[in-house]
């Protein structure tokens, strides 16, 4: 993290925000690639821009919110921001991201939702070029790499890290009050008695609200409140045991089959550019 950032004031960073978001709005070239680095626990207020971003952490984790929901973007990931849609981000720690803001019609069919991606050597070493050529320039090289770039994003595999949230005010309670006490012992009939629903009806209401199953829904809220603390070095067995698993096998096994691989390898360092 840059020792300037660090100097910066809420009312310098809120500034140059608003600064990065007029160069966006004004850039003539198709894809408009930028870097950013915030302190920990700054918070974007909500914005949008008329051009989708694409937006990798390549340090820190960023939460990422809106009406929809919220996405944890954990280092090594990137998410996709469909054009026109409002949204916040908190910083979870101090983050550095590399953003490519893409100009409407280049795609011609661009993902409509939020998306968070795991990133691949490849697609990390095009950001990181492309935010390192100069603004404005137009040289053939340039280009090839914005349009690679576009070309790799499409196919980035999606991970779970997105966290629907409904739109019912009683059952957003209960998912807000889950996220600041998860357990791993939820049980479908606790909330279905506490919204005065039989089993069958919450279930079908709980997915209608949210687009999934309780079950995957708490899973992937285990995922996000655990990817913070185990990226800033936290022990394994005691996010684990935090959660309410019986086990930190349990965990583990979990924690693979939502995100491909265990804890420890998840967090392993990539070669770096």
């Amino acid at each position: 993290m840059s020792k300037v950032i660090h100097r910066l004031t809420l009312s310098d960073l809120a500034k140059l925000h608003v600064e990065r978001l007029a160069a966006i709005e004004a850039a003539s070239e198709p894809v408009y690639a930028i870097p950013s680095e915030y302190p920990a626990g700054y918070h974007v207020k909500p914005h949008s821009h008329s051009r989708a971003q694409f937006v990798y952490a390549r340090a820190g984790v960023m939460m990422v919110s809106s009406v929809q929901g919220r996405w944890m973007v954990p280092p090594q990931h990137a998410l996709w921001i469909p054009a026109g849609l409002v949204h916040s981000v908190d910083m979870l720690g101090e983050v550095t991201m590399l953003s490519a803001y893409v100009a409407p019609n280049v795609l011609a069919d661009p993902p409509a939702a939020i998306r968070v991606v795991a990133v691949t050597d490849l697609v990390r070493a095009l950001i990181i070029e492309a935010v390192s050529s100069p603004s404005g320039a137009t040289t053939g090289r340039r280009d090839l790499v914005m349009a690679l770039l576009l070309e790799e994003v499409l196919r980035l595999p999606d991970r779970p890290l997105g966290l629907p949230f409904p739109s019912d005010v009683r059952l957003a309670a209960l998912c807000r009050g889950y996220m600041e006490e998860p357990s791993a012992r939820l049980v479908i009939d606790d909330w279905a008695e506490r919204l005065a629903m039989s089993r069958r009806a919450f279930t079908r209401f709980f997915r209608k609200e949210t687009g999934i199953s309780l079950s995957t829904w708490r899973q992937q809220a285990a995922v996000f409140t655990a990817l913070p603390r185990l990226a800033a070095g936290e022990a394994v067995t005691a996010v684990a045991l935090d959660l309410g698993y019986d086990s930190v096998a349990a965990f583990i096994t979990m924690f693979r089959r939502m995100l491909g691989a265990a804890p420890r390898a998840y967090f392993r360092a990539p070669e770096q550019y």
